[in-house]
């Protein structure tokens, strides 16, 4: 297995985009549709005498364009296989009424949240600019949790992941010293994958997500290939990090609510984070939404029209996540 890094001004960190040759040339994600990005991949592809045309099968973790973006053009250089979870297929294929309703659920949100009309138009203006980078669309075949591949003599098992993205899925394997999996942007090395504002499409993120982590945990990895930066050496312990990341992200919003009263999701994501710019502003209050979600859900707060209210004047937050004993 190779790495092959790409340039990512888009997002935080770069994409790792994973090359297994052997009877078959598969990819594991591709990357973004941008020419500097595609140049590099087609250089990482080369250093190993390999083109786009050698390309039989790119697995997909997730619809992201800075993972999907490639895809399009590469398979119709290669004629790959490009798999993808059944919840995000129509996204990746391009399904226009698909986008189409993902994009009535982003405007029915950004009211929902009661977003300003400044960070509003630059959000928009910043996404114009990122329906481009979804690149050509793609003939998908779907997969489900739970379904394997063989690849060159190695079992690939797909596992839903959902909460970043409906659809993300990682793909575990057997490795030299045990188990080991690509996990896409289930979880990173240095940043915490947003909730709540990366997939719109997802009901209760952050308790979805919290699933997720523990699933991971679960998964009792080696290690694990994230989508960007390095190899997390000690999966299981990064997930429950992240776990707790998540659960002091709630005390947080339950500070904001104690020492504001009342409020939208745009001012609790304005205490939380300040002043946001680019793709933030979506993922921002979004995250802070997923957790008045999970708040409201376990009746902590009450919600009346864009305005959340503390019910509880003593919330105790551990008793809304599980405990989990820590793993290294």
């Amino acid at each position: 297995m190779k790495r092959i890094q790409l340039g990512n001004t888009v997002f935080e960190g770069k994409n790792d985009v994973y090359l297994l040759d052997g009877d078959r040339t598969v990819l594991v994600d591709a990357g973004v549709a941008l020419p500097d990005v595609r140049e590099q991949l087609r250089d990482g592809l080369a250093a190993h005498d390999l083109t786009a045309a050698d390309i039989d099968d790119i697995f997909l973790t997730h619809w992201h364009h800075d993972h999907a973006g490639l895809a399009g053009e590469l398979q119709a250089e290669s004629g790959a296989t490009v798999h993808v979870h059944e919840d995000d297929a129509a996204l990746v294929a391009g399904d226009e009424t698909v986008v189409s309703a993902h994009s009535d659920l982003l405007l029915d949100a950004l009211g929902d949240w009661n977003m300003p009309e400044g960070p509003r138009e630059e959000l928009l203006d910043f996404l114009d600019f990122h329906d481009e980078l979804a690149g050509e669309d793609v003939d998908v075949t779907p997969f489900v949790d739970g379904d394997t591949f063989d690849v060159n003599g190695q079992t690939f098992e797909a596992v839903h992941l959902p909460g970043h993205a409906a659809g993300l899925a990682a793909f575990g394997f057997d490795g030299d010293e045990g188990r080991e999996a690509f996990v896409g942007d289930a979880i990173l090395p240095k940043y915490t994958p947003n909730v709540g504002g990366a997939d719109l499409r997802v009901d209760s993120p952050l308790a979805q997500y919290v699933d997720s982590l523990l699933r991971l945990v679960e998964m009792d990895l080696e290690r694990a290939w994230p989508g960007h930066r390095d190899v997390i050496d000690e999966p299981a312990a990064r997930a429950l990090t992240i776990l707790d990341h998540h659960r002091e992200r709630t005390e947080n919003v339950v500070g904001v609510l104690e020492e504001h009263g009342s409020c939208d999701t745009w001012t609790v994501s304005a205490h939380l984070f300040g002043e946001l710019e680019n793709i933030h502003i979506l993922h921002g209050p979004g995250e802070a939404y997923a957790h008045l979600d999970h708040l409201a859900h376990h009746g902590v707060v009450e919600r009346d029209g864009h305005e959340y209210e503390l019910t509880d004047e003593n919330v105790d937050v551990d008793a809304l996540f599980p405990v989990v004993e820590s793993r290294s």
